[in-house]
């Protein structure tokens, strides 16, 4: 297996997500000008984010229990950095950059990262308060792997305005080169989670012309999506997690009693419908997100073909017990377990004919992309790999006429 982790960057990162690595003496992250360790609200990220062989961004668990006795280690010599496995070095890597406005403040005082970070190469934020599953009385139902409301007030804040969001927006634009914003909300009684974004779309769409996404839960209104296409968004995912039923009712007890797994669906599948309306001018992409070891392989391989069925791509992430939630005891899952549903995600992509890694620098670190997991499979579409291409370069060329576009009218 030492030659998987050598030679094949998809395996060696899904490895990592699974068994995480632990930091020896000689490291000095922060100091070599990689980014702090943060737990923010926007994801299930917790690690140390890194540059793996192939141009794969990961964020690689450190500082939960099962990594403290994992068989990776990161290290400093004269070269740089280097991966081992045991006593074998298995790859060189580099810690991904720390921006300078990483170390700055809002005109409001905040600093800038507890109003959005950067999970690989794309800003994610996390604009609201925290979801109100973890405000229910007398008893939260968050879901149980979920650490959004341990992090408030520590590498996050709470509920950030619009002027506050732009200045760091604007920030990463013009120092770390982003294309692409990600926003991400919980759970709001009334459904206000679309209202609270929306202000923020229209600007950075208006201003910047960047490309802009929504993860929140499904509204029950389905037509407020249809506004969304119209609006430029270009991105709507939907997390409901788990495909096996019981399992879903179990682990999200929110999710399950406020919505169900039935209305995930249904608003996956009327969201992928929209690709043929809206703007042609922005790319439309409807994702339908799970996450895989928290379910039987097979039934995370359901999901990704029931996803692909309707239109839509699936985003698949790895369990990753963390600290303080409900599930920080129980084990990750195995890395050979999950090769089959990283391998499935990839080919029931491309068999579809979905779009897949035409986002321009859009690199992810919390999960393997669809396209990444290329490596996990022996099956080449070499005619859907080139309209891949085509469409690739005419989303970049798109999306940077409409950021000059926006730069121009500002």
């Amino acid at each position: 297996m030492i030659d998987s982790r050598r030679n094949n960057p998809a395996y060696l990162k899904l490895d990592l997500y699974c068994r995480g690595l632990r930091l020896d003496d000689s490291c000095f992250v922060e100091a070599d000008g990689g980014r702090k360790i943060l737990r923010t609200r926007a994801g299930l990220g917790s690690g140390l984010e890194l540059i793996l062989p192939g141009d794969l961004w990961t964020n690689v668990p450190v500082a939960e229990r099962f990594a403290q006795s994992s068989p990776y280690a990161l290290l400093r010599d004269d070269r740089g950095y280097v991966l081992r496995w045991r006593d074998t070095d298995v790859a060189r890597v580099r810690l991904s950059p720390r921006p300078a406005w990483y170390e700055r403040f809002t005109s409001s005082g905040k600093p800038m990262t507890r109003v959005g970070t950067l999970q690989g190469t794309y800003l994610g934020i996390y604009p609201a308060k925290v979801c109100e599953y973890w405000t229910v009385k007398p008893r939260r139902t968050n879901c149980r792997f979920c650490s959004v409301g341990l992090n408030l007030g520590a590498d996050d804040a709470d509920e950030k305005s619009v002027a506050e969001v732009m200045e760091v927006v604007r920030a990463a634009r013009a120092e770390s080169g982003i294309t692409y914003v990600d926003f991400n909300t919980g759970h709001y009684t009334g459904d206000t989670y679309l209202d609270i974004l929306e202000p923020y779309v229209k600007r950075i769409k208006k201003e910047l012309g960047l490309l802009v996404g929504v993860q929140t839960p499904p509204h029950r209104d389905l037509r407020r999506y249809d506004a969304l296409r119209a609006m430029g968004v270009n991105r709507v995912s939907f997390c409901f997690e788990i495909f096996d039923r019981d399992i879903f009712k179990d682990v999200c007890p929110g999710k399950n009693a406020e919505y169900g797994l039935d209305y995930y669906l249904s608003a996956i599948a009327y969201c992928a419908s929209l690709g043929r309306t809206g703007p042609r001018t922005e790319p439309w992409v409807t994702n339908g997100e799970i996450i895989a070891g928290l379910e039987p392989p097979e039934s995370s391989m359901r999901a990704i073909d029931w996803i692909t069925s309707v239109g839509a791509v699936p985003t698949v992430c790895v369990f990753r017990p963390l600290m303080g939630t409900d599930m920080e005891d129980v084990p990750p899952p195995r890395t050979d377990e999950l090769v089959p549903v990283f391998r499935r995600l990839y080919e029931a992509c491309m068999e579809r004919g979905l779009p897949i890694g035409c986002a321009p620098n859009v690199h992810v670190s919390l999960v393997l992309l669809p396209e990444e997991c290329r490596g996990f499979s022996s099956r080449r579409y070499p005619l859907r790999t080139m309209k891949l291409k085509a469409l690739a370069q005419a989303v970049r060329w798109q999306t940077s006429r409409n950021v000059r576009a926006a730069y121009g009218a500002n």
